[in-house]
Formats: C-alpha cells, sequence, structure tokens
C-alpha cells in the first residue's frame, strides 16, 4: 500500500515486508520512503524529520550534479534547423568512417545510420532493422569516447543484451572500453546521475 503525504517535498511512502525504515531520494528529487507494515505514518513522518537535514544534503547534491550535466549538454545549440543539420553533417563525417572500420574488423553488415539529440542514451541499437542512432551530444566528447560507442553498438549486432558475451566482444574489440566509459560519463557529468552505456 502506497500513501503520498504533502510536505516540502514530493514524498512516496511504502509499506513492505522489511525489518527496518529507510530512504532514498529518486532521480526527479522525491523523497521515497520504505516501512514496515506495522510502522505507523507518526513514526515514519517522525523518521523523515529526523533525517530531514541528510535528505536536504541529499537532495541538493543530486541537484548540482544535473545542474553539472545540464550545461555540458548545453555547449551543443540545437535550436534551429541549420544547427541540427550542421551537427548532423559533422557527426556523420566521425562516425561513418568508424563504422566501416569496426565492420569489416567484427564480420557485421554495415547498419543504417541515423542521429537523434539524445541525452538518455549516447546510442541504440536496433538490431531487427540492423539501424543505429547516435546522439547528437557525442559531437560533445573526445574522439576516443565516440570510437567507444560505435563499437559498443556494433558489438550489440552481434549480441544485443548486455550479457558476459557482449562484454567479452568490447574486451575483444575496445580493450580500454571501461576506461573509456568511465572518461565519457565524468565528462559529461553524467557518472553521478547514472546513465548510459
Amino acid at each position: 500500500m502506497e500513501h503520498r503525504h504533502l510536505c516540502k517535498y514530493n514524498l512516496l511512502i511504502t509499506r513492505r515486508r522489511t525489518s527496518r525504515m529507510s530512504l532514498r531520494i529518486a532521480k526527479n528529487g522525491d523523497v521515497r520512503v520504505s516501512v514496515p507494515f506495522n510502522v505507523s505514518k507518526e513514526e515514519v513522518y517522525a523518521f523523515i524529520d529526523k533525517h530531514s537535514e541528510w535528505i536536504e544534503r541529499a537532495r541538493e547534491r543530486l541537484r548540482q550534479k544535473y545542474m553539472t550535466r545540464d550545461s555540458f549538454f548545453a555547449q551543443l545549440p540545437l535550436h534551429t534547423k541549420a544547427e541540427w543539420k550542421v551537427a548532423e553533417t559533422k557527426l556523420n563525417g566521425i562516425i561513418e568512417p568508424l563504422v566501416k572500420k569496426y565492420v569489416d574488423i567484427m564480420g557485421v553488415a554495415f547498419p543504417s545510420i541515423f542521429f537523434r539529440a539524445t541525452i538518455s542514451r549516447w546510442g541504440c541499437c536496433y538490431t531487427t532493422r540492423n539501424a543505429i542512432c547516435f546522439s547528437l551530444y557525442l559531437l560533445l566528447l573526445p574522439d576516443l569516447c565516440i570510437e567507444h560507442v560505435v563499437v559498443h553498438e556494433l558489438a550489440h549486432l552481434l549480441e544485443p543484451n548486455h550479457s558476459p558475451r557482449f562484454y567479452a566482444l568490447m574486451d575483444q574489440y575496445f580493450p580500454r572500453w571501461r576506461e573509456i566509459r568511465a572518461l565519457t560519463r565524468r565528462i559529461s557529468g553524467m557518472e553521478a546521475v547514472g546513465r548510459i552505456i
């Protein structure tokens, strides 16, 4: 059973089979509390009040992380069709040669390539259509980070899931993938807000 309580932040209380109360801050800043079935509302609100300073600090850290991420993505203007076209042309000039290189190395069919202004993913592989979508925001990353995304998405043509086989393919075709993924997350401000490959 779930209850919402109006207070100074959005609050979601979920009753579960658990031995103790726990708090977490959702990505949107909501406060989520898990509580045992036998705990009263008064006890729950007392628990929340007791941890109000922790809640405020955690919410502020989250806000700062999202500000860092948003300022990173704001560096690439995509407000007009002209800006979009320039970005698409420039990124295609980087991506296409990398895809050609790794298609031969990995032994996969050349996929159709298209672009979107996504911030939730750097790339997305559509295995049934042999197509890959790349985020235009890759233009904000160093070449090695872009190369990592290309190999990652092409590896999905061989293994659709993030299985041990998939990571073995990454180890084979792009051995520095862990290091470069960490770099990408650090540069983009995504290491803390959770995100993509």
